[in-house]
């Protein structure tokens, strides 16, 4: 119960999940909004903005299910290949080892002979948990997992796409781009913040920085759509 309280009180535990879904979130409102506001800055109709907005959600949500599944895939087959290695040690030589992760808790400032007696101790416990603790970094909490990371950014774009898309819907044409921006940054604060809690961090220089870069991109997008239409027109 200790070590769970202990947990709860801080973030390491939500750090995949948390940046999957934030970049995904993020991506999502930003650049399903740009693509909205530049066909609509480009004077084309309705059911154009929309059918690129929805084009623009299946392909991004898909694109980061793929991207997150084999970017943490790469880094799950590493620390696969770092656990086979440590088990290897563990069964073929078991002193070398012991030696070695009472090197690192006497350099974490523990006396020799305390820091003998605590590395024959957790060795009996669980030698290979300990050992990936201590020598890798790898534990149950920061272990890949390339399901949860595609399942979890593409829900997030997905959600996070699905507002400038609703917006662009409702709206009435010569209001859409002014309603689509307001919705939009007011969204992006909203996530930075979301962010920002879920994470235990200072909130204001995340909410400023993803409100600043999302109007950026939006300005932009727009400029270019009115270019565009402009000389196609």
């Amino acid at each position: 119960m200790e070590t769970m309280a202990h947990l709860e009180r801080h973030a390491a535990h939500r750090v995949g999940i948390l940046r999957a879904s934030v970049l995904g979130a993020n991506d999502g409102l930003i650049s399903t909004a740009c693509l909205i506001l530049a066909v609509a800055a480009s004077s084309a109709s309705r059911e154009a903005i929309l059918t690129a907005g929805i084009a623009g959600l299946v392909a991004g949500a898909v694109s980061m299910a793929l991207g997150e599944y084999v970017s943490v895939s790469s880094q799950s087959d590493a620390e696969q290949a770092d656990i086979a290695k440590e088990t290897w040690e563990l069964e073929t030589m078991p002193d070398h080892e012991l030696d070695e992760l009472t090197e690192i808790f006497a350099a974490k400032g523990l006396p020799q002979a305390l820091a003998r007696e605590v590395a024959e101790e957790l060795t009996r416990h669980d030698a290979l948990a300990i050992h990936l603790a201590e020598e890798l970094g790898i534990t149950e909490i920061t272990k890949a997992r390339p399901v949860q990371a595609a399942v979890s950014s593409a829900l997030a774009f997905s959600l996070g796409a699905g507002i400038p898309l609703l917006t662009a819907a409702l709206a009435t044409d010569d209001s859409r781009i002014a309603v689509t921006l307001v919705v939009v940054t007011a969204s992006l604060a909203a996530l930075g913040w979301a962010g920002a809690r879920f994470g235990r961090a200072q909130k204001t220089r995340p909410v400023i920085r993803v409100v600043v870069g999302g109007v950026i991109a939006m300005a932009i997008t727009i400029g270019i759509g009115q270019l565009l239409g402009a000389t196609i027109a």
